[in-house]
């Protein structure tokens, strides 16, 4: 994945959703049936990343019929905890993955096929806080990760015209590895064997639920958006699955960003959203208001960036107009040259408060717990906030609600996972070109694949302008409107603000109708 600078390569590296990262829960029904009991099903033991535990099997697929009011009526579903098995080239099975289905029963309905980042992550966050049938309110400037999961029919979701199939990658979720620990890392964790099991995942459960002929489509969040178009192109020209449709929320997608030292994609890639958050506090944040600020970066403030020293009034001309598009201190500003690195802005910003913004929305802050120190010793507002929330969540929502007894651990967002992560090699340091050209590969093989990516406005873990920077390059190829990109109001988890998730969903209706 390519960052907009070094520092946040590392931290998405432990952050990334993210990545991405917001979480919401399953609303426990009243129309919820007792779930029915479930057998265990033989399994090898499993070794926890970096532990020796053996683990008992995972129990059986469990079901359990729920419904939810949306739009006046009441929605039927039926929610399923299963086991998708991964093998070797041996054929033995090394791994188990878990998913989480939700399917209305109907005539030629899609499925929906969701993964959120990390790498590391369990898709808890786009299951619980944006896409499914239930959420709960957290991750907001104000909350806490004590609150009470108050459990609501949630009206951003999309399974209302689409199947809804949530995957966890192996080591996160309940989705465990069969293997050791180095062998784990050959098999799983690494950009190109990830996509490999995934894609085969995604075929394996086609199959199981009689679904090959259905449309098909794929959101990823954060690093899920550097999976998305890999999986695609890989579905198209490996597995021979096509994809309908792929939807990119918050996506690890830039172009290469090169050296901070004389590049000037860094610094444009993070303004506009530092820009962004500071019109929202302002209300000002519009789309007219922030077409200026990305034709200024892409302008003047890219000119004036590359000129550097060649010019003496370069660098006091964008002092200047910086000074006045983010509200910041002018010394700052000016001791920076225009260029804002990320954390330094968030402590900067609020550092009056003895606070901390958050990279995932600046406007979402925390109280820094070492505000004399030089540097930031704590991790990000927004992550700390929202693993314990998502983890009990999901938990109670599987063992309870739906029936899926087990006692394995939960990993909402496993470190381990993000630890032993193979980095090496072209498409391993997160390099956002190997998605990037598989983008442009999957639409210039399928003239009707559609892709919206969709950003909030003030990321500044995965900013929009990276990938509107990384569109602009991109071929029309027939219909110049098949790859679109979308901001709204808020941060990394702008769907956690009901305005904002309720525009996502109607930007993706309007791309499913068009299938």
């Amino acid at each position: 994945m390519i960052s907009t600078r070094s520092s946040i390569l590392t931290k998405l590296l432990v952050f990334s959703f993210l990545p991405t990262i917001f979480s919401a829960v399953v609303a426990l029904s009243a129309a919820a049936q007792t779930a029915p009991d479930t057998k265990p099903v033989d399994a090898k033991p499993a070794a926890t990343p970096g532990l020796s535990v053996t683990l008992p099997p995972l129990p059986a697929d469990a079901h359990v019929d729920q419904t939810m009011q949306f739009e006046g009526k009441t929605l039927h579903y039926t929610v399923t905890v299963g086991t998708l098995p991964v093998r070797d080239g041996k054929g033995a099975l090394s791994g188990e993955v878990v998913y989480t289905s939700y399917v209305v029963e109907g005539k030629d309905r899609p499925v929906t096929f969701a993964f959120n980042g990390g790498p590391g992550a369990a898709s808890v966050y786009l299951n619980l806080g944006a896409i499914g049938p239930k959420r709960v309110a957290f991750g907001a400037e104000g909350q806490s990760p004590s609150d009470p999961a108050t459990l609501l029919d949630n009206p951003g979701t999309w399974l209302d015209f689409t199947d809804l199939v949530f995957i966890d990658p192996i080591g996160t979720g309940f989705s465990r590895s069969l293997v050791s620990e180095e062998e784990s890392k050959k098999q799983f964790y690494g950009p190109d064997q990830d996509i490999a099991y995934l894609s085969r995942n995604i075929y394996d459960w086609l199959v199981k639920n009689g679904r090959l002929q259905s449309r098909k489509y794929i959101v990823g969040e954060s690093y899920g958006g550097y999976r998305g178009p890999r999986l695609t192109a890989y579905l198209q020209s490996q597995t021979g699955v096509a994809v309908n449709g792929l939807v990119l929320v918050s996506p690890a997608l830039a172009p290469q960003a090169g050296s901070q030292d004389i590049s000037p994609i860094p610094w444009m890639i993070t303004l506009p959203s530092i820009v962004a958050a500071n019109y929202e506090r302002q209300g000002k944040l519009t789309n007219e208001s922030m077409a200026e600020v990305i034709d200024y970066t892409r302008g003047e403030y890219a000119v004036d960036l590359m000129k550097g020293n060649s010019d003496p009034a370069a660098t006091p001309r964008l002092v200047k107009r910086v000074t006045e598009l983010t509200g910041l201190d002018p010394t700052f500003v000016k001791q920076s040259g225009g260029r804002l690195e990320t954390q330094a802005f968030l402590r900067e910003e609020f550092r009056e408060t003895g606070k901390l913004g958050s990279r995932y929305d600046p406007n979402v802050t925390a109280y820094d717990p070492f505000p004399y120190n030089p540097t930031q010793e704590t991790q990000d507002p927004i992550l700390l906030s929202i693993i314990a929330p998502t983890t009990t969540a999901m938990v109670d929502f599987v063992t309870r609600t739906v029936g899926w007894k087990t006692d394995a651990s939960y990993n909402a967002l496993s470190f381990d996972v993000n630890r032993i992560w193979d980095n090496s090699g072209r498409n391993g340091a997160f390099s956002g070109s190997a998605s990037a050209t598989d983008l442009r590969v999957a639409v210039a093989t399928d003239p009707k694949l559609r892709v919206v990516i969709a950003h909030g406005w003030a990321d500044l873990s995965c900013p929009f302008m990276g990938s509107v920077l990384t569109v602009s390059q991109i071929p029309p190829m027939g219909d110049p409107t098949r790859v679109q990109v979308h901001e709204y109001p808020g941060g990394h988890m702008y769907y956690a603000r009901p305005a904002s998730s309720l525009a996502l969903r109607k930007d993706v209706m309007e791309m499913v109708s068009k299938h």
